[in-house]
């Protein structure tokens, strides 16, 4: 009989706990690979957040939160700064590039972030556009290749912002709400004004329109789910017509050279209300965080792979007693060693090999079916069908578990004494 048939014959005479020790080491694989991949989004992120452009420029506040409103998209600005600084930076000689952004709005939750389109080439170089052309202006607008994915918009299309970073159902309620009390007379004067000053506002987007008059390729970056136009928009959809009261949200300063980064960064950090970072040192700090909090998810998971080896060890274990009479048979008939010791070991990387196989395709599923929702979320981008970074280590490993989970009870069964078949 082969060996393969023996295996096979051993794995589906106990079913159950089988198909229990194969799903225990799916989940674990599973589990484990989503934590590689989640860490090689991070990684790729952290690497490709923030382009060629090391300082960065905004109101005083938290410099991790500059950088994730700036570069990634994710929470709201420390605040505006003067637009008036931003002629002050271009005409610095140590600044090779620099580019102001204005945010604010948002189409359906992505932001519409305002900036020169020379950004593009600045920061992505010759890249073509999926489609259509860069804007050249005022309501015009390029669109995120995932934004532009999700939200079904094509060039040629029309849409029209709404007010905020986030879109939501909570802002119309309390719209709705502060009308009611307006009617019912339960609003002082000056949440009254508040009122109608957050009416004008919205009255305000609806009469502002844009129009879409290009797509950018995919840039495997925070930006592929931004809206983009021109740096202008915010003021003409909020009133800033006077060159004086124009602000811009925040400065990203490509500089010539790293004695030219510290010079721009010790100068305007002394400003007051304003603040001048490295930008690759305050994502990093982000990124220290993320690993932190992986390092918690690495700890469960490791308890898993623990839990996943002993179900296996307890599963031959169980079944060692019955393979007594099938070793001392299959030596009384003049099985060489070796194959006895492959269909004892043989049945433990069988059901390893299994579950690691359907935890694979699980994990690799898994990430295909939330990585837009990661993407939206958080900013992470996910590739989920390519082999992820410590994959095959990931594979070797738990084929290698198996083999020592295997070993004991193989070792206690193989050492049995042929004669046991007619003693018992």
């Amino acid at each position: 009989m082969s060996v393969f048939r023996v295996i096979w014959r051993n794995a589906l005479h106990r079913k159950t706990l089988s198909v229990l020790t194969m799903l225990s080491v799916a989940l674990t694989a599973a589990l484990l690979l989503f934590v590689l991949m989640w860490n090689e989004g991070v990684e790729k992120g952290a690497e490709k957040g923030y382009g060629p452009f090391e300082i960065t420029m905004g109101a005083e506040g938290s410099k991790t939160q500059l950088a994730m409103s700036t570069y990634y998209h994710i929470g709201a600005p420390t605040g505006n700064i003067p637009n008036a600084l931003y002629e002050q930076v271009k005409k610095e000689a140590e600044a090779e590039e620099v580019f102001a952004i204005t945010t604010g709005d948002n189409l359906n939750g992505y932001p519409i972030v305002g900036v020169d389109a020379r950004y593009f080439a600045v920061r992505y170089g010759d890249k073509q556009l999926a489609s259509g052309s860069l804007y050249d202006g005022l309501g015009e607008a390029v669109i995120g290749s995932h934004a532009a994915r999700t939200l079904g918009l094509n060039v040629g299309d029309t849409f029209k912002g709404g007010h905020g970073l986030v879109h939501s159902a909570e802002a119309a309620e309390e719209h709705a709400e502060e009308h009611h009390e307006e009617e019912s007379g339960g609003h002082a004067d000056a949440s009254h004004e508040g009122a109608q000053g957050d009416h004008n506002e919205h009255d305000e987007h609806e009469a502002f329109s844009y129009k879409v008059v290009g797509i950018l390729p995919p840039l495997h970056s925070p930006d592929d789910r931004a809206v983009f136009t021109t740096l202008d928009y915010a003021w003409a959809v909020h009133g800033e017509a006077a060159q004086h009261d124009r602000e811009v949200t925040a400065l990203m300063v490509k500089p010539k050279s790293l004695l030219g980064a510290q010079a721009l960064k010790n100068k305007y950090d002394a400003m007051t209300g304003l603040q001048a970072m490295y930008t690759g040192k305050a994502v990093a700090d982000v990124v220290n965080v993320v690993d932190k909090g992986t390092q918690v998810v690495q700890i469960v998971t490791y308890l898993c792979v623990l839990l996943a080896a002993l179900t296996l060890l307890l599963s031959l274990l169980a079944a060692a007693s019955e393979r007594r009479k099938d070793v001392a048979l299959l030596r009384l008939i003049g099985k060489p060693g070796r194959y006895v010791w492959a269909a004892l070991v043989g049945e433990g990387v069988f059901l390893t090999a299994g579950g690691l196989l359907v935890g694979l395709l699980l994990g690799h599923s898994a990430g295909a079916a939330g990585s837009s929702l990661l993407f939206d979320f958080a900013g992470i981008q996910i590739d989920p069908w390519s082999l992820a970074p410590g994959e095959l280590l990931l594979a070797g490993g738990a084929v290698l578990l198996g083999i020592a989970a295997s070993a004991i009870p193989a070792w206690q069964v193989y050492r049995v004494d042929p004669l046991y078949l007619f003693r018992s």
